[in-house]
């Protein structure tokens, strides 16, 4: 092999070398700005390129993904003049890699001073307390006028958050003993509410009770009235039970009697048997019949009827 045989060989493997070297891979999310000559030429997405050699080049290497910027505590001024610091979270994603290769100089330094200055102009119109209670607000603001200034870079901002809100030392006391303050109201008010619960059910238990002791006493004096009375009634009923038996039985020993048929001389007998009744001593008036002259005959009838009876 002579000299010119190797040279072939040399200029082969530096052709295939520089070839191989100028075969670009384009990972997933990611895209490369190419220029040629100094200029922009096309953006290479994901996939397999090849580069010219020696007139394109990579210009910058985009990462397509959303990121995230998160910048230093910020001083600003509410509109009551008070000082306070603020960290801001930005997350913001590349949609035009060209604009954003040729568009700003700095793209992340641009947007911490463009949310430095936006911060501070919302909250120059808030005062303190609506500073701290209107996140939301500042936050939807924010993400607007940000993605607005921001298209012209070729980046689209997705979400701006307040992740901190640190006021002055003194003002914090003040709140903190203003929250201990309307701690201790709310805390006096509720013990309070619960002592006047409490003294309106032991009223209310009160009078439940005397209620109930006055039904119980009406219930107790209707329930002896009803038995005294069942017991009249009782009574009366038995003494009536009683002159009807005696009445019956009486009834009875007239018509036994009527039956019977008894003799002037029975009837005599009976006559003398009342009078001597009458006449027991216990009477003070005796009242004698007036035909007394019979007397005689009716003590012999009963002498006639002794015999008889013997």
């Amino acid at each position: 092999m002579g000299p010119i045989t190797y040279v072939l060989i040399a200029l082969f493997a530096v052709v295939i070398i520089v070839l191989i070297s100028n075969i670009v891979i384009v990972p997933q999310a990611h895209a490369y700005v190419i220029e040629r000559l100094g200029s922009y030429h096309t953006t290479w997405h994901t996939g397999l390129h090849i580069k010219v050699p020696f007139i394109e080049r990579i210009a910058r290497r985009v990462s397509l993904m959303e990121q995230i910027a998160d910048f230093p505590p910020q001083p600003v001024i509410t509109k009551d003049n008070v000082k306070m610091q603020v960290d801001t979270v930005v997350f913001f994603q590349i949609t035009d890699c060209k604009l954003y290769v040729y568009g700003i100089e700095n793209p992340k330094s641009a947007i911490e001073n463009l949310t430095a200055t936006t911060l501070r102009n919302i909250i120059g119109d808030l005062e303190l307390d609506s500073t701290l209670t209107s996140r939301d607000i500042i936050n939807t603001k924010m993400r607007a006028i940000l993605d607005e200034a921001t298209d012209p870079w070729g980046i689209k901002v997705n979400r701006v958050e307040l992740k901190n809100i640190m006021p002055p030392k003194e003002i914090q006391d003040a709140m903190e003993k203003q929250m201990r303050a309307e701690r201790e109201r709310r805390e006096s008010i509720l013990r309070a509410e619960g002592e006047k619960n409490s003294t309106i059910l032991v009223a209310e238990g009160q009078k439940q009770a005397m209620i109930l002791d006055a039904e119980a006493q009406k219930q107790k004096q209707i329930l002896m009235a009803e038995a005294e009375k069942e017991s009249k009634i009782r009574m009366a009923e038995g003494e009536a039970e009683a002159i009807l038996k005696v009445q019956q039985a009486t009834a009875e020993g007239i018509r036994l009697l009527n039956e019977a048929a008894p003799s002037d001389k029975v009837v005599a007998l009976k006559s003398l048997e009342a009078f001597g009744k009458a006449a027991d001593g216990k009477a003070t008036k005796i009242i004698i019949p007036s035909d007394i002259a019979s007397l005689a005959g009716l003590a012999t009838s009963v002498k006639e009827l002794i015999k008889e009876d013997k």
